[in-house]
């Protein structure tokens, strides 16, 4: 790698960790009272899914281990926002899926950060954003093999 490719991706790497900072920070403000973004994330992760999935499924599918995952799903719980049963199938393993509440918790949650994502997207424009993406995806797709 050359010196003036190394500096910019240093320069990149550096923007995109204040960037999420700044907008988990933000994001997490916008949140109703006692969510958090990994709450907000597994919600809308299990409202999007139509099939139950066991708790190593999900820390997989959030690059969080398991124990990370558990304390997650442990206060979804409490709060009536998911549902874990025992897997029919094998005992050792349970399954999540989401309550009609945490449907409601997730909706609200989307309608306090829209307007937020909103206008800070807006801002920057469709073209900027088209661009943006497959530079992100790639990197992302890159990060995922390993």
């Amino acid at each position: 790698m050359t010196d003036d490719v190394q500096a910019l991706s240093a320069t990149l790497l550096s923007e995109i960790l204040t960037a999420d900072q700044l907008l988990r920070a933000r994001i997490g403000r916008a949140l109703p009272r006692g969510m958090e973004i990994s709450h907000f994330s597994v919600l809308n992760y299990l409202a999007h899914k139509s099939d139950e999935r066991t708790p190593a499924q999900l820390a997989q599918a959030f690059h969080v281990t398991r124990g990370a995952m558990t304390n997650t799903l442990s206060k979804l719980e409490i709060a009536g926002h998911i549902h874990i049963r025992p897997d029919w199938d094998d005992a050792r393993r349970k399954l999540v899926s989401i309550s009609p509440s945490g449907l409601q918790a997730r909706n609200a949650a989307l309608a306090s950060i829209t307007p937020l994502i909103g206008e800070l997207m807006g801002d920057l424009g469709a073209s900027k954003l088209r661009q943006a993406l497959p530079v992100l995806r790639e990197l992302r797709l890159k990060l995922e093999r390993g």
